[in-house]
């Protein structure tokens, strides 16, 4: 047993004697997770993280008495083997076939007590499924990261140490006072055939696909592609039917739209490719989204494999209602049976808008699932004035926060609110943001506060040109953007030399209009000034691998990459890093909405000093106070009106001279 001095407490220097568990082989990808995750940070890039399948880790997790916040273990493909210093019951499941203690075999779903020193070698996860659970009474006791023991692995914390487990590992158990009789339950069934069901949209025909577009994405069995993971599920079939040619400022392609947030299980169209979002997944992107993955069916995310066909159902907003209030009771008394629901099959249209304005912006309230409402204001343009307004009524709701809204997040036409839909209906809430938005100042008025953040960057830096080759070499090697990021940016933006680009970046004063724009406060940003509005598209399929703090710019918008990931942005350089999770700091996301962004070139030697100092904490970033208001932008545009149209117009005709090289 593992022996803690404690000073805390009426006896100081007790000595604390806590059981652990020891990995002795650590398995595929064995992670601490939980139930419920970080919930609250999506909109600063801070995904929810817990375990991926949701329902046979609740399973599990209550099966041993535990209550809803004890973490577990989960493992992808392959289970650990693992050893305990005192005796404790456990329960296993997901995907879990082959578990022994001791070489005696142990049935998943059934509860067993795993005695001290007994081994327990929970097997290979040779299918169907792809993730196994393992529950023990008392559940982990490692320290809580920004509110919960999950782990994220792409941001490096939470869990153990922000990792997978490795052999030597000694995991602490919690206490096992006050909890719940253990029982043994019945795990759901899991197979290499999915039908998943969806709310269709909130994007649709006929503004981004076809209506003929629309029914053959539902009615194409789609195979499940096997560089799918926590991050997204990604989806093998047909092309989309797409309504339109391109994404226009947000992006060459017909997929991209102006960066808005994504629901976990949200499909998004990342080119051509459906991309399930998962619990590690970004929250905020610029790519369409034509269905939601209802809650109740969430858990199957956890469990598809490469191979596997998924069929997209769409049903009904009350049968998706429905369904997880029925998942509610049975996890509360699993003694009940859980009954079946009904499945409404809905038409492959998108529900009925909520709520419609005409007004000064006009917009929409729409569905996206039955977990999220979608406000999109203005239209499918880049409108700083509408930033704007969206940014206030996001602070309208966040000072009249409903009981119920657990996300609030912005995009740059568009605000996603997140429910408890125990706790709150969707039509109330859209009730509400309608009588918020009437009572919205004039954007046209308003000041912000803001600061001035200088950012050192190293244009052309090695790391970026190393992403760019893996691509180039294991994923599309004839995209038109291959081998060199920043000479497409020069030919789709009719620049005569390279470094122009690098000099129009320099130039530029860039507004931030989003954060976790790929995830941990990673800034979407735009120049203010739309003579340095560089026009690229994403790519098409995604990398798979971008350096952290990589500096890329899709559609008209530059982002700084918050950590190591997926991306689709064309890559110029590198900078400092924008989160920094350290005790010292009140909240680790160093920007902010509508900072104003300047960069100045440094050598990749100097980078990687300053990129050290700042991850240290021995240098921040340097800030200085500012405001912003549409004034200052309309100014610009009243001194320069002949310069602007003049440079808009030779972009885009560049724009469509190299999708017309393309289609050659």
């Amino acid at each position: 047993m593992q022996r803690l001095e404690s000073d805390a407490g009426p006896t100081p220097g007790l000595v604390v004697t806590l059981a652990v568990i020891t990995v002795i082989s650590p398995g595929n990808q064995t992670t601490v997770q939980d139930l419920t995750g970080r919930p609250g940070l999506w909109d600063v890039g801070v995904p929810p993280s817990g375990a991926a399948d949701e329902l046979s880790f609740a399973l599990v997790n209550t099966a041993v008495g535990n209550p809803d916040s004890a973490a577990g273990l989960e493992c992808v493909l392959a289970g650990p083997v693992l050893t305990c210093d005192e005796d404790r019951l456990i329960c296993v499941g997901g995907a879990v076939n082959n578990a022994t203690i001791d070489g005696l075999r142990v049935r998943p779903g059934m509860v067993v007590r795993l005695p001290a020193a007994a081994v327990l070698d929970v097997g290979p996860l040779d299918g169907p499924g792809m993730r196994g659970y393992l529950a023990i009474e008392g559940g982990l006791d490692v320290p809580r990261v920004l509110g919960s023991r999950s782990t994220f692995i792409l941001g490096g914390f939470g869990g153990q140490d922000g990792r997978p487990l490795v052999a030597g590992d000694r995991l602490p158990l919690g206490r096992r006072e006050n909890l719940l009789t253990p029982m043994s339950v019945d795990l759901p069934t899991i197979s290499g055939s999915w039908n998943l069901r969806v709310i269709p949209g909130p994007h649709g025909a006929p503004d981004h696909l076809t209506d003929e577009g629309v029914e053959a994405f539902f009615a194409n069995s789609w195979i499940v592609d096997h560089r799918s993971d926590r991050t997204g599920t990604r989806l093998v079939g047909p092309v989309p039917g797409w309504a339109r040619t391109d994404g226009g400022e947000a992006g060459l392609h017909p997929s991209n739209v102006h960066d808005s947030a994504y629901p976990v299980g949200g499909i998004m169209l990342s080119g051509d490719t459906p991309v399930i979002v998962g619990k590690d997944g970004p929250s905020l992107g610029g790519f369409v989204v034509p269905a939601v993955v209802i809650e109740a069916d969430r858990w199957m995310l956890g469990q598809l494999s490469a191979g596997d066909s998924v069929q997209l159902v769409p049903v009904t907003l009350e049968t998706a209602t429905e369904a997880i209030s029925v998942r509610r009771r049975w996890l509360t008394d699993l003694r009940q049976e859980p009954g079946p629901v009904a499945s409404i099959v809905s038409s492959s249209g998108r529900p009925e808008v909520l709520h419609q304005s005409d007004g000064v912006p006009p917009y929409t309230i729409r569905c996206a699932g039955e977990r999220h409402l979608l406000v999109e204001a203005g239209p499918a343009e880049l409108d700083l004035t509408v930033r704007v307004w969206i940014h206030l009524l996001a602070q309208a709701l966040r000072e009249h926060r409903p009981d119920g809204v657990v996300e609030i997040v912005e995009g740059v036409r568009s605000l996603l609110i997140a429910v408890d839909s125990s706790r709150l209906r969707l039509n109330e809430l859209a009730e509400g943001l309608a009588f918020l938005a009437a009572g919205l100042a004039d954007p046209e008025t308003v000041v912000l506060p803001a600061r001035e953040v200088t950012l050192p960057i190293a244009f052309d830096h090695p790391e970026a040109h190393e992403a760019m080759r893996r691509y180039a070499t294991s994923v599309r090697p004839d995209a038109p953007w291959c081998p060199d990021n920043v000479e497409f940016i020069r030919r789709v933006n009719d620049l005569r030399r390279r470094d122009e680009v690098f000099e129009i970046i320099q130039e530029a004063t860039y507004l931030v209009v989003g954060l976790g724009d790929v995830y941990l406060g990673a800034p979407v940003a735009v120049p203010v000034d739309p003579r340095h509005r560089l026009v690229t598209t994403k790519y098409n399929p995604a990398r798979t691998w971008t350096p952290q703090n990589a500096v890329g710019i899709g559609g008209i918008y530059l982002c700084v990459y918050g950590m190591e990931g997926p991306g689709g942005y064309q890559l110029v350089g590198r900078t400092v890093p924008v989160w920094r999770l350290s005790p010292n700091d009140e909240q680790p996301w160093l920007l902010r909405q509508f900072d104003l962004i300047r960069f100045t070139p440094v050598s990749a030697e100097q980078l990687a000093h300053e990129r050290a100092e700042i991850k240290a904490g021995r240098a921040d970033l340097r800030v200085s106070p500012a405001t912003f208001s549409i004034a200052d932008v309309h100014r610009i545009e009243q001194e320069a009106p002949v310069d602007i149209a003049t440079v808009r117009a030779k972009r885009r005709a560049a724009f469509e001279a190299e999708r017309a090289r393309w289609g050659a």
